[in-house]
């Protein structure tokens, strides 16, 4: 049974489970954008090919049995047994689908954030350049974030769109809850991006009263899950709605061969908001992670624990630097477990630190006047202090 004694230490005890991607001989610090898959990994692609090759077409009903194995893992994550999940390549087309199930000429308004990933900065951007009322709220503080959303929902609002993490500063976005139910009283979709999420911050569907809420994440991060894995769990009210964007396979229970041009029909529960022929290699990938992560006992509640440790460490590694505020500073006004599973650090040159550290073997990353820390529970204690010995020097060298 993996114990957070035994990933403390050197060697870590889940390193050798990762012997392709080298985790013990590197400093990898971008787990919070792309952990390392273990081994096991490759065994589910090759799995993948070996079932095309002697089933050919047949391979489906294969491969539907490991995205299945994809969103029994969901559930168990979110604590949401018989929960309806849809899978997608990426959380854009599950959103796209969501969005163009909403009554945009009716309820032309949708309320997020300033603080959301890409995903939907830009493509409710977008939406707004073609006439639909954006309401941007500002993210910081994270602290009385819902309840702001809340206040700006009214009855012109189609949807409130908010992450349960922020990707720029790890910051947790509390009472998520509490917004929910005022986006139920007033009609409005809530849709809460998990993505930073899951793995370091347990989101459990019913204890975080988010039951009537749409969530949509996935596994290229923390989950080790690689690309192509990702989910839309979805409301018990969602078979009202009928996405404009849909792909064929949302009516594949249904089709007889005798389809009428001018109605779109669409399968019960998830399926409805399925779409088309995908690949489905990185479900078989996924599957075996899942099962790996079982074995090893890495659930929500143990990798909060991890993740609680390491970015703790790595702060306190941080601050016995001494680092001058206006070079470099973090939040210490907030405790360590209002954030999720990396460390960000503030500071006007992150790009250039991210550079000089990747140019030292230390492999981070950036978000404008961000430089973001993500450990794994594959690294040991002496990996994160080694990881900041070498942004000391980077610093000295800078000033």
């Amino acid at each position: 049974m993996t114990t957070l004694e035994g990933l403390r230490r050197t060697p870590n005890a889940l390193a050798p489970h990762y012997s392709r991607f080298g985790v013990a001989d590197r400093l990898l610090l971008t787990g919070h954008s792309h952990q390392a898959w273990p081994d096991v990994a490759l065994v589910g692609q090759t799995e993948a090919f070996d079932d095309a090759a002697a089933a050919v077409d047949g391979k489906w009903d294969r491969a539907f049995a490991r995205a299945e194995r994809v969103r029994e893992g969901y559930r168990r994550l979110l604590d949401d047994p018989g929960g309806e999940i849809a899978l997608g390549t990426n959380t854009h087309e599950l959103v796209v689908r969501l969005l163009s199930a909403l009554d945009l000429r009716a309820r032309p308004r949708l309320v997020t954030t300033d603080g959301e990933f890409h995903t939907l900065r830009r493509q409710l951007a977008r939406l707004g350049e073609e006439g639909v009322d954006v309401v941007r709220v500002a993210a910081d503080p994270a602290e009385s974030l819902a309840e702001r959303l809340a206040a700006a929902v009214d009855g012109r609002t189609s949807a409130v769109l908010v992450s349960a993490v922020l990707f720029e500063t790890s910051r947790i976005v509390p009472h998520l809850g509490d917004l929910a139910d005022t986006c139920q009283a007033r009609e409005a979709e809530l849709l809460v991006d998990a993505y930073h999420a899951l793995g370091p911050v347990p989101l459990l569907v019913k204890e975080s009263g988010l039951g009537n809420a749409w969530l949509v994440g996935g596994g290229y991060k923390y989950l080790q899950l690689g690309e192509g894995n990702c989910f839309l769990r979805l409301p018990p009210h969602s078979e009202t709605l009928r996405p404009v964007v849909t792909g064929w396979f949302a009516e594949f229970s249904a089709l007889t061969g005798g389809e009428e041009p001018e109605h779109v029909a669409y399968g019960p529960g998830a399926i409805r908001f399925a779409g088309a022929t995908y690949d489905p290699t990185s479900h078989y990938r996924a599957a075996r992670v899942l099962d790996f992560f079982e074995r090893q006992k890495l659930t929500p509640s143990f990798l909060q624990r991890v993740y609680q440790h390491q970015t703790g460490l790595l702060a306190r590694y941080f601050d016995d630097l001494g680092a001058p505020d206006e070079l470099i500073t973090r939040d210490r006004d907030t405790p360590r477990s209002a954030f999720g599973g990396f460390l960000a650090l503030r500071t006007p040159h992150a790009t250039r630190i991210q550079e000089a550290l990747a140019s030292r073997g230390v492999h981070t990353d950036s978000r404008g006047q961000y430089l973001r820390f993500g450990p794994a529970p594959y690294l040991s204690d002496n990996q994160l202090e080694n990881s900041i010995a070498v942004l000391d020097e980077v610093l000295r060298n800078l000033s």
